[in-house]
């Protein structure tokens, strides 16, 4: 068993590093459609902040994920690896098509999917995470939109006596600070999903840690609300060099075919993506950094003229929101029969 255990955690920190692969559009789709920096000096930049979060932004969304969604009596290792399996799977389909879809919701859907192969909808602690998180894939986005659209009317206002030459050469200095604080909230909300899901995972095991010795006791969880060191650290590791290797496919749709940025649209969009993504944080709610800041960059280019945003594109992202959770719930529970087939608990 814990050979077993210590493979999963393996395979949740791969998750986390596809993660950060996966979403590394996130954080560098703006600034590199604006050429502000170029795609390597921005993925280091944002690998750089993601990591940062670990200092800055607590461990709420942690707690949320590991005991928010799932009846933890049903949780054993098959069901905490079909979940990842689903979600890495949904990650990896979406990436190759180039769609930016939520890794968030993939783990959730995953993990409810496995739950409910295993042990039927009760698995589900239908309540106030659910409400909030299946909220959220309506609500992040429009707050998105309605951030970057109301910081670009701002911005408009105040900018309006400086000429183009001015403000592009401000708003080039400042999207480095918005792209940094982007970054930093994606860091501080995805990796805290990974997070949680090991916990769940220790938690679920802890008898098999009790009487370990050396670094085998660092295992032994007996809480959910607690979140050792190295799990933290690991998970903001693996993040940030997921972000580091990049996800080009997704850059290009965010950063050029939603709708056409200049420094000043990225600011904007960065900032107000961020700024809803800190304050789910800080309420403990696993929202979606694709989904809010794709939102917010939808917002920025509708106050130019609705034209100027590809509605086209835009719906079939939606699309791809909504089935998400369905889809790696499905890839999840077939994980899970097949797990646990082989290996029965």
């Amino acid at each position: 068993m814990v050979t077993f255990v210590l493979f999963i955690v393996v395979v949740a920190l791969a998750f986390d590093f596809i993660n950060g692969f996966h979403d590394s559009a996130n954080s560098i789709a703006t600034i590199v459609g604006t050429r502000v920096l170029s795609p390597l000096a921005a993925v280091i930049w944002a690998a750089v902040f993601n990591f940062a979060a670990l200092f800055f932004v607590g461990t709420a969304v942690a707690k949320s994920v590991a005991a928010g969604f799932i009846d933890l009596n049903v949780v054993d290792a098959n069901v905490i690896l079909g979940g990842l399996l689903g979600a890495i799977t949904w990650n990896l389909i979406t990436w190759w098509f180039g769609i930016p879809s939520s890794s968030s919701h993939a783990l959730i859907g995953g993990y409810a999917g496995s739950a409910v192969a295993k042990a039927g909808f009760a698995a589900l602690l239908w309540g106030k995470k659910w409400i909030e998180t299946l909220s959220a894939i309506v609500l992040s986005p429009t707050l998105g939109a309605l951030m970057g659209f109301l910081l670009m009317v701002l911005v408009f206002n105040v900018m309006r006596n400086r000429s183009n030459a001015s403000a592009e050469k401000l708003f080039r200095g400042l999207q480095l600070t918005s792209s940094a604080l982007l970054s930093l909230a994606h860091g501080g909300n995805d990796a805290q999903k990974t997070m949680g899901i090991i916990v769940g995972l220790l938690v679920a095991t802890q008898s098999a840690f009790a009487d370990q010795t050396g670094w085998l006791s660092h295992l032994h969880v007996t809480s959910l609300n607690e979140i050792p060191m190295w799990v933290e650290l690991s998970a903001y590791t693996m993040i940030s060099l997921g972000t580091l290797f990049g996800g080009w496919r997704i850059v290009h749709t965010m950063g050029t075919r939603i709708t056409k940025l200049r420094p000043v649209g990225g600011f904007c969009a960065e900032t107000g993506g961020a700024m809803v993504i800190l304050a789910a944080s800080k309420m403990g709610i696993p929202v979606s950094t694709t989904h809010t800041i794709t939102g917010a960059i939808v917002g920025v280019g509708a106050t130019n003229r609705l034209s100027a945003v590809r509605w086209g594109l835009a719906g079939r992202i939606v699309w791809a929101w909504v089935i998400t959770i369905p889809a790696s719930a499905l890839m999840a529970a077939l994980s899970y029969r097949v797990l646990a087939a082989i290996q029965p608990m």
